[in-house]
């Protein structure tokens, strides 16, 4: 009667291995720690457009209040407006809601609000319990004209000048640290421009 074979030794790992699987670990500790870092950075939601420095795209859409009335986008120029994309759905819209009312309240700009891909009753009764910051309110309900300006989510926020060319663009819910060292320092840049472009004119004549 032949005896069952022993069991082999296990065999230790590489000092390779190791080394490889403890700088994995670190890795994966690191991208963790610098997530929870910018996860508190106003930052994290500021995202390229390819619409800055370039027309905004042309658009036609009813008031909210008043579906009768359109509002074309040639009729906005003139003067900066900013466009700020909700809806009563939208969580970090209602975050957002008493920063933009208190930029609103400065009138420093036109605020405009796009209502999107939401129920216009719905819309109302938010704006009648949050309050209406907006000089008018666009509405979107399918959400096809959002697709030309590269609306993935909201609020998104654009900010165009008084020749209809958008100049900056935030993703996400705006914070008054954000509207004071990003928005109104562009503002001011648009504003200067314009001075000094209707400076040059006047000067021409």
């Amino acid at each position: 009667m032949s005896s069952s074979p022993s069991p082999r030794p296990s065999r230790p790992l590489p000092p390779v291995a190791i080394v490889i699987g403890v700088l994995f670990f670190l890795g994966l500790l690191g991208l963790m720690v610098y997530g929870v870092m910018k996860s508190g950075d106003p930052q994290r939601d500021v995202l390229p457009s390819a619409l800055i420095d370039k027309p905004a795209p042309e658009f036609s859409l009813p008031v909210l209040h008043d579906p009768d009335m359109i509002v074309r986008s040639d009729q906005l120029r003139g003067a900066p407006y900013l466009l700020n994309v909700w809806g009563s759905w939208c969580a970090a819209c209602r975050e957002e809601h008493p920063v933009l009312t208190r930029f609103a309240e400065s009138k420093r700009v036109r605020v405009i609000g796009y209502n999107w891909k939401d129920e216009p009753a719905d819309a109302l009764h938010w704006l009648e319990q949050l309050g209406n910051p907006f000089m008018v309110v666009l509405s979107d309900i399918e959400g096809h004209t959002a697709i030309d300006w590269g609306i993935t989510a909201a609020p998104e926020t654009f900010l165009v000048d008084g020749s209809g060319v958008v100049r900056w663009k935030y993703s996400g819910a705006m914070t008054q640290q954000v509207v004071d060292e990003k928005l109104l320092p562009m503002l001011e840049k648009i504003e200067k421009a314009q001075s000094g472009a209707g400076d040059a004119s006047r000067t021409a004549r």
